[in-house]
């Protein structure tokens, strides 16, 4: 069943279609809360948070947007309250794992790439939540400023800048570190 199929159905009263719904995006939601507010008990916590709002949203999806674009806005939305909530960063250990860069690295070149992911996730735990929301949708889940906009719910000249400031900042702080 396509997703609007499901929506329907769910909304027509078939509610036990809802664990289909589900069953599709939750790997999709946790990895977003994994990668945003880190704590593997949080995850739990803020992936059923997340699937609790959605159906209580689901009357208000118009399907002018895909339900994986109105899931992680919902998923977005309820991170950030929960890190406001507890009024912590993501700790640098949580933060997704860069992307190998080689798999022929001598330990030494292995450990100086650790050093650097380390520091690396250090600075991204230190920008402010819009900017390393929008970083982390870009730079590690690969959506297009558009599509980010959609799911932070904000113009598309923001998420520009949001990431633009992002990005400055990382770099700042990688060169107050002596990170080259």
């Amino acid at each position: 069943m396509e997703d609007e199929e499901l929506i329907q159905e769910v909304l027509n009263g078939n509610t036990r279609l809802y664990a289909q719904i589900v069953d599709r995006y939750q790997q999709v939601v946790a990895n977003l809360c994994y990668k945003l507010c880190g704590n593997k008990v949080d995850v739990e916590e803020v992936t059923q948070q997340v699937f609790c709002s959605l159906y209580t949203a689901l009357p208000r999806f118009r399907f002018q947007s895909k339900l994986s674009t109105f899931i992680y806005r919902i998923t977005v939305n309820v991170v950030s309250k929960q890190l406001k909530l507890q009024r912590r960063a993501v700790p640098q250990s949580q933060l997704p794992n860069l992307p190998d860069q080689g798999h022929n690295d001598t330990a030494e070149q292995q450990i100086v790439r650790g050093e650097r992911d380390a520091m690396l996730h250090r600075c991204i735990n230190q920008l402010k939540p819009e900017q390393r929301t929008a970083l982390v949708l870009y730079s590690f889940d690969e959506f297009s400023y558009k599509e980010i906009a959609d799911i932070m719910q904000v113009s598309l000249a923001k998420v520009e800048t949001l990431i633009f400031r992002a990005r400055k900042n990382l770099k700042v702080m990688i060169e107050n570190n002596n990170w080259k």
